[in-house]
């Protein structure tokens, strides 16, 4: 995969010029790919000619990163005590499917 730019990395979020926001949920560098979460929980995969197209700008998570992901408030993580450390995923997947 050929990215001009800082690459895509899972976790984070981007804007479009048209305020459209989304995080990087994957990327699969054999297949060119990178699959993105809309705030609205849509789930779109891109392949690397369509996200240069994109021109995305980095962005802070939102507030409210649940989104439509069926989270009460009172049980979501604040993206600020999220780490993206790997061993610190199942953890972190494990209270997300409290």
């Amino acid at each position: 995969m050929s990215i001009s730019g800082p690459p895509p990395v899972p976790g984070d979020w981007y804007s479009l010029p048209d305020g459209e926001q989304f995080e990087i949920v994957a990327v699969d560098e054999d297949a060119g790919t990178i699959e993105i979460q809309h705030f609205d929980g849509a789930v779109e995969e891109l392949d690397t000619e369509m996200w240069q197209d994109l021109t995305p700008e980095p962005i802070a998570p939102p507030e409210d990163w649940t989104g439509s992901m069926d989270v009460p408030p009172e049980d979501a993580t604040p993206a600020s005590e999220i780490s993206l450390h790997e061993e610190d995923l199942t953890e972190f997947l494990d209270r997300m499917d409290r």
